[in-house]
């Protein structure tokens, strides 16, 4: 009897034995642990992803927003802007410059104020289409500026906090809008020559020539008399 346990004991052993090892031999192969696939192994359940579409409509123009820009709005998105900046004209700088008379100055241009070097060595001017780089992402613009502000991501914002800040001592003149696109489509009879038919005015060419020689000619009637010159009257 005991004999038989022993031997049986020793098989069920082995079985796990054997399984054990098949688990750590299979880990090892397909790299169970680290998350990694055999070489030339491929993913299962992939799911493509949709794609972004590059070409979507930027929106409106800067100068088309410009022109419909709205100061009082701009006040009201400017209101964030106040924690760094004054904008009335003799305001005291603070965390930032103030901003009297910016729109249309040289960029780092006003005077007391510790520009970084990212901004002060920038060059050029606080143009409409550079303020509105500026108030998208000021790290974009000038990257290791100082000014932490994160941006306005709505163009129409910054339309308006640009035309706020045009009246507190003015800017230069604004882009002009975008033109319109204009669709035409070529009409068959629309312009001169574009349909059958002669043109008044223009000499007709072969093929109308000979139509026109085809065409049915009126016939003498067989009443017809002839004058004093021989030649045959129609009645």
């Amino acid at each position: 009897m005991d004999d038989r346990f022993n031997t049986a004991a020793g098989w069920v052993l082995f079985a796990g034995i054997v399984a054990l090892g098949s688990s750590i031999a299979s880990g090892m192969y397909f790299h169970a642990d680290s998350g990694e696939l055999p070489e030339g192994a491929e993913p299962g359940y992939f799911v493509q992803g949709e794609e972004t579409d590059a070409g979507a409509d930027a929106g409106p123009d800067l100068g088309t927003l410009l022109a419909n820009a709205d100061a009082a709005a701009g006040e009201a998105v400017f209101a964030k802007c106040t924690a760094c900046h004054t904008i009335e004209q003799g305001g005291a700088n603070g965390i930032g410059p103030n901003l009297y008379g910016t729109m249309g100055k040289a960029i780092a241009g006003h005077a007391g104020f510790a520009y970084s070097s990212a901004l002060s060595e920038k060059g050029g001017q606080w143009t409409w289409e550079n303020m509105n780089e500026w108030l998208t992402s000021p790290r974009a613009f000038a990257s290791g500026t100082k000014m932490s502000f994160a941006g306005l991501s709505k163009p129409e914002d910054r339309a308006n906090v640009m035309e706020y800040m045009s009246t507190f001592g003015g800017a230069p003149a604004k882009p002009a809008p975008a033109a319109p696109e204009v669709e035409s489509e070529d009409v068959a009879g629309e312009a001169p020559g574009a349909g059958p038919g002669a043109v008044e005015g223009e000499p007709a060419d072969p093929a109308q020539a000979a139509g026109a020689m085809s065409a049915d000619q009126p016939v003498p009637a067989a009443n017809a008399a002839g004058d004093n010159e021989g030649a045959t009257k129609v009645d």
